[in-house]
Order: structure tokens, then C-alpha cells, then sequence
């Protein structure tokens, strides 16, 4: 980890000495600032690989300053600490692009543990990459702002550590295997091995095959040695996605695994000692399966040390936006169209919506919606949405027999309704100045009814 150019904001001088003393036995360049100015001055005179800084300092602050930082170089990892630390905070920090957010007090051994997950981070990163949307501090994208999922996050990352096995329920599209992942990359094991195995999309007669491997001659067809995923995850991490739709003799197996931590191949003549991690995903109702005989109460209770159960889409409506917002700018750079906002009309129909395949329906309606579009805006039309007419349509429909001075301040009040009373967007609606609708505005008010012209 030596030899990496560290730059340290911290008012207080016994932290600050600190830190300067444990970051420097390794032989890094440790430069020092009591302030963001401080800070901000140093940064614009040479390069540093790496910024610490506490989120309270006198003038501007922390997340002030590692806005500025983010502005002058993107793939500069930066590292927050606060003795005030809130959810909303940590929010901040890691939509402003922090690599970290550290709460004190924390140890010295804690902290250069994240220093050197942040410097390799930044040297395996060419300058080249584009750098993603991301609210964790973890490679992986974690993309939220909801209060309970983000508790979830912080459990993750209290856990991950150990070797516990994880049980993470939630509806399909929920981001199930993405949490899996971000416990592994956060775990002691992350340099190791993941392994990810979709129990549902094997047939039974594979499935096993494929977890426990098997001897060459073990069966008609097994004409060389195969090596099971149990086994190639050794000293990492496997993940078996919905194992609720595994027969009740192989999870049979399963809980052998788990209690023995061995492996027994189809045909083998001895257990094969392994090292593991498992990470089990459903998205039924394991105690009702239990009820019926489809799960094995036993590996129930053995896979249920840490119980997770992701929250779906529509009870996390403030995501709606964040995540649309974030799916924009990946498709809008992958398809190589130029990225249109999502009008307010759209937006709003998004956070209605109740999003039965949760965050993989809404990606999957973003992408489709990038592609369709040939506006400069994306509206409730590039969304397929059925259920919002533009208002001449609903004009026609209501009647066909308004007069033109009628019709016209009908279709400027619906207008203004759709976007609850601004008037810039509705001016844009309908084709016309902000000026003139203004103008319109004035003599529906003052009772004025101008000269028909025949």
C-alpha cells in the first residue's frame, strides 16, 4: 500500500496526528490540512491518489468539499468521517461520489483497511472508464435513498465479515443476487471466488450434478471428472437463487453441506472438505412451503441466520425517480442517443405505477423508452402509458361541439392541471409562449371576451 500521495482534511490535531503517523508507516506521502480551503489549495497543486477528509470543518465543509474535489477529478477516491453521523448524511456523501463514510470512532486498523480497498480501486481504474451512479461504497451499484433498504445495506455490511449464512426473500426483480454480491464484495472473501447458481432454471436431473460434481463413470454420459460449484466456490462465496424450487432430497444434501462443510461428488469415494459461504435467495413463502411439505424445515432454520427481506419497488417510491434517473444515463450511453429528461407528466406516471417486476420492469420500461423516443423529452407516450391523453384528445372526446374561444380555454386549464399549475411546462404542452399563455390567463380573469372573426 506505500507510496501513495494521501491527502488528510481534520481540524481536530490529535486525530489529525493521528492519522498522519498510522497512514505514513507504509511509507506514503501524508499531507495535512485543518481546513477545506486548506485542502482545496493543496489538491490544485500536485496529484494525490487519495483524500480523507471529516464531513465537519470550520468554513466550508466536508461534503462541500468533496464536491470540489469531484469536479476537478472524478476517480480521486474520497474517504468521509463524522462523530455526527445521520442515514441523510451518508446519503449525501455517497451521491456526491464518496468512496467511504466512517463514523467515529473508529480504529486505526479499520481505517487502513479502507485506504487500501480505496488505492486499489483507483489504480485498477483507467481514465478511461466512465464513472458509475453509485450510493455504496462497494463496486457494486446499490442505487436507493429508502430508509429501509438502506438499514438492509448497513446490515450487509455489519455481516459481511463473518462467515454467516445469509436468507434473502423478496419478489422477483427486488435486486436479490445484486445484494448477494455486495455482501460477498464487502466480505473477507471478496478476492475469492462467486459463485451463483440459478436452482429454478436447472432441471433436477442437472441440478445436482451441477452443485456436487461427479467421478468420471459415476453415470451414463460422465465420461470425465466434473467439478461441482460447492467446490469451485471454495474460499468464496455461492449463491443459490431460489432454492425453494429445490426438491426436497437435494436440500437434503444441501443441509449436509452446511453442517459437515463437505462435499460428497456423484461417485466419489470420499468427502471433499470445502470453504464457503452460502447465500440462499427466494422469492416464495418459505414458511408456508414448510407447511406443505415443499422445504425442509431443518435447512429452513440452518439457512436463516441472517434473514434479509428486500421491500418491493412500489413501497420504495422515492427510488422510483433515482433509479429511472440512473437507468437514463446507462441506456442513453449504451445505445448512443443523447440523453432526454423524463418529463414531469412521465415522471409522475412512473411513481404511480405498481411495478410487479420491481426495479427489472422499470429498467427494462427506461431502455425501451430511450430506444422508441425521437423527442428531446421522454413523455407518457415513449412509456406505452394507456391511461393520459394529451389534451386535445380528451377534448374531442368531451365534445365536439365547443366554440373556439371555449375550446381553447378548456384545453389551457387542462393543461395547466396536468402539470399542476405550472405554467412554463403547460406553455410547452400546448405550442405556445409563456407570454401568450400569460396574456390568455389575464383575460380569462378579467371576464374579457374578444371579437369573433368570421
Amino acid at each position: 500500500m506505500g507510496k501513495n500521495s494521501i491527502l488528510i482534511a481534520e481540524d481536530d490535531p490529535e486525530l489529525r496526528g493521528t492519522l498522519f503517523e498510522g497512514l505514513s508507516k507504509d511509507g506514503n506521502r501524508v499531507h495535512l490540512a485543518e481546513t477545506a480551503e486548506d485542502a482545496l489549495r493543496l489538491f490544485g497543486q500536485k496529484a494525490f491518489d487519495l483524500v480523507i477528509a471529516d464531513v465537519k470543518l470550520p468554513g466550508l465543509n466536508g461534503l462541500q468539499l468533496l464536491e470540489s474535489i469531484k469536479n476537478k477529478s472524478v476517480h480521486t477516491p474520497v474517504i468521509m468521517m463524522t462523530g455526527f453521523g445521520t442515514v441523510q448524511n451518508a446519503v449525501e456523501a455517497m451521491k456526491k461520489g464518496a468512496f467511504e463514510y466512517l463514523l467515529k470512532p473508529f480504529s486505526l486498523n479499520l481505517m487502513n483497511q479502507v485506504v487500501e480497498k480505496a488505492l486499489e480501486k483507483n489504480h485498477a481504474k483507467l481514465p478511461e472508464d466512465p464513472e458509475p451512479l453509485n450510493l455504496s461504497s462497494s463496486p457494486i451499484p446499490i442505487i436507493t435513498q429508502d430508509k429501509k433498504t438502506l438499514e438492509i445495506m448497513e446490515l450487509c455490511k455489519r455481516v459481511a465479515p463473518s462467515k454467516a449464512t445469509l436468507l434473502i426473500q423478496g419478489e422477483s426483480g427486488t435486486g436479490k443476487e445484486l445484494i448477494a454480491r455486495y455482501v460477498h464484495s464487502h466480505s473477507q472473501r471478496h478476492q475469492g471466488p462467486y459463485i451463483a447458481v440459478n436452482c429454478a432454471s436447472l432441471p433436477e436431473s442437472l441440478l445436482e450434478s451441477e452443485l456436487f460434481g461427479h467421478e468420471k463413470g459415476a453415470f451414463t454420459g460422465a465420461i470425465s471428472r466434473k467439478l461441482g460449484k460447492f467446490e469451485l466456490a471454495h474460499r468464496g462465496t455461492i449463491l443459490l437463487d431460489e432454492i425453494s424450487e429445490m426438491n426436497t432430497l437435494l436440500q437434503a444434501k444441501i443441509l449436509r453441506v452446511l453442517q459437515e462443510n463437505e462435499v460428497d461428488r456423484i461417485g466419489g469415494r470420499q468427502p471433499i472438505p470445502i470453504d464457503i459461504r452460502v447465500i440462499a435467495t427466494t422469492n416464495r413463502n418459505l414458511e408456508a412451503c414448510i407447511e406443505k411439505g415443499e422445504f425442509r424445515e431443518d435447512l429452513y432454520y440452518r439457512l436463516n441466520v441472517i434473514s434479509l427481506k428486500l421491500p418491493p419497488l412500489r413501497e420504495r417510491t422515492d427510488d422510483v425517480e433515482l433509479l429511472a434517473r440512473y437507468f437514463l444515463k446507462k441506456f442513453s450511453e449504451l445505445h448512443g442517443k443523447p440523453m432526454a429528461p423524463i418529463s414531469e407528466n412521465a415522471l409522475a406516471w412512473l411513481k404511480k405505477q405498481e411495478w410487479r417486476g420491481n426495479v427489472r420492469e422499470l429498467k427494462n420500461a427506461i431502455e425501451r423508452a430511450v430506444l422508441i423516443s425521437s423527442e428531446r423529452v421522454l413523455t407518457l407516450q415513449d412509456f406505452g402509458s394507456e391511461e393520459i391523453m394529451g389534451p386535445e384528445e380528451h377534448l374531442a372526446e368531451e365534445s365536439s361541439t365547443l366554440s373556439l374561444r371555449k375550446m381553447e380555454k378548456k384545453l389551457i386549464f387542462k393543461a395547466l392541471e396536468k402539470t399542476d399549475g405550472n405554467r412554463t411546462h403547460a406553455a410547452k404542452i400546448l405550442g405556445i409562449s409563456i407570454r401568450t399563455l400569460r396574456n390568455k390567463l389575464s383575460e380569462y380573469k378579467q371576464g374579457v371576451t374578444p371579437q369573433e372573426t368570421i
